[in-house]
C-alpha cells in the first residue's frame, strides 16, 4: 500500500525541487514570525504551522532551531542586500563610509531579533558566513579611504572603531522606547567616529543651539530658582533641543 504523505511535507530527501520550496517557505514563516513576535517566537512547531510543513521538515533541512535561526538571519540579510545593490557607491570614500553606517543601523532597528542573531548570538557557521562579507564590504571602504590619504589611524583600528560604535549605537537606540529614541544619536556616534579615524569635521559641526541647552542642561542642578517641577520640565525640554529633536 503507498503512504501517503502529510499535507504540505516534501516526499522525500532527494527530491530536490520540493525541498527547495520547503526551505523557501520555512524561511519566510520564520522570518515573519521573528519580526514580528521576537526570536522566541519562532519554535519549530509554529514554524511549521506558518509554512505548512511537519516539523521533521525542519529538522532534515536545518538540523535544529539553531541552524534554522541561523539561516533565516542569513535569508533576511542577503534580501537587504539585494535591495540595496542597485544603489550607485558615492565616489567619495568618506560619503561612501556614512552611507554605509546609515544603511546598518537602519537594518538594525527594523529587524532587531535578526540583528541579534548576526552580533553574538548565532553559531560559527552560517551566521558567520555572512558576517565575514559584511565586513569584506566594511575593509573595502576603509581601504578607499587609506588610498585617499584620509586615513590617520590604521586600517584595523579603522575598522574596530566603525564596528563597535556602529552595532553600540544600535543596541542603544533598540534599548530606548519606541517613539523615545534619541533622533540625533546615530548621526552623532558617526560623526564622532569618522572624527577619530579621519580627522575631518563631521556633517554636524555646528552645534547652534543644540550646545547651548547641553551646557545649560548640565548646570541645572546648581540653580536654586526653579521649584522641582519647574527643574524637571525645564530638563526635559532642554535635552530635546540638544537632541536636536522637534519631538
Amino acid at each position: 500500500m503507498k503512504r501517503v504523505q502529510p499535507a504540505g511535507d516534501d516526499p522525500s530527501p532527494a527530491d530536490p525541487s520540493q525541498a527547495d520550496i520547503n526551505r523557501a517557505r520555512i524561511l519566510e514563516a520564520a522570518m515573519a514570525l521573528i519580526d514580528r513576535e521576537g526570536q522566541e517566537a519562532a519554535t519549530t512547531r509554529a514554524v511549521a504551522a506558518a509554512a505548512g510543513v511537519q516539523a521533521p521538515t525542519i529538522y532534515r533541512l536545518f538540523g535544529d532551531k539553531r541552524g534554522l535561526l541561523d539561516a533565516v538571519a542569513v535569508h533576511r540579510l542577503n534580501i537587504y542586500v539585494a535591495e540595496k545593490s542597485t544603489r550607485m557607491p558615492d565616489p567619495d570614500p568618506l560619503e561612501e563610509l556614512r552611507a554605509g553606517w546609515d544603511l546598518h543601523v537602519a537594518f538594525g532597528l527594523a529587524h532587531p531579533a535578526l540583528f541579534a542573531i548576526l552580533n553574538g548570538q548565532g553559531t560559527a557557521g552560517a551566521t558567520a558566513e555572512i558576517t565575514q562579507a559584511g565586513l569584506a564590504v566594511l575593509q573595502r571602504r576603509v581601504r578607499n579611504l587609506a588610498l585617499a590619504g584620509r586615513l590617520k589611524t590604521s586600517e584595523a583600528r579603522a575598522i574596530d572603531l566603525i564596528k563597535s560604535a556602529g552595532t553600540g549605537t544600535v543596541l542603544t537606540l533598540l534599548s530606548q522606547p519606541d517613539g523615545e529614541r534619541d533622533p540625533g544619536l546615530s548621526t552623532a556616534a558617526r560623526e564622532a567616529v569618522i572624527a577619530a579615524i579621519t580627522g575631518e569635521a563631521g556633517a554636524v559641526s555646528d552645534a547652534g543651539p543644540s550646545a547651548a541647552a547641553a551646557a545649560l542642561r548640565a548646570s541645572l542642578d546648581q540653580t536654586t530658582a526653579l521649584s522641582a517641577g519647574e527643574r524637571l520640565l525645564l530638563s526635559e525640554l532642554l535635552d530635546r533641543i540638544a537632541r536636536g529633536s522637534g519631538s
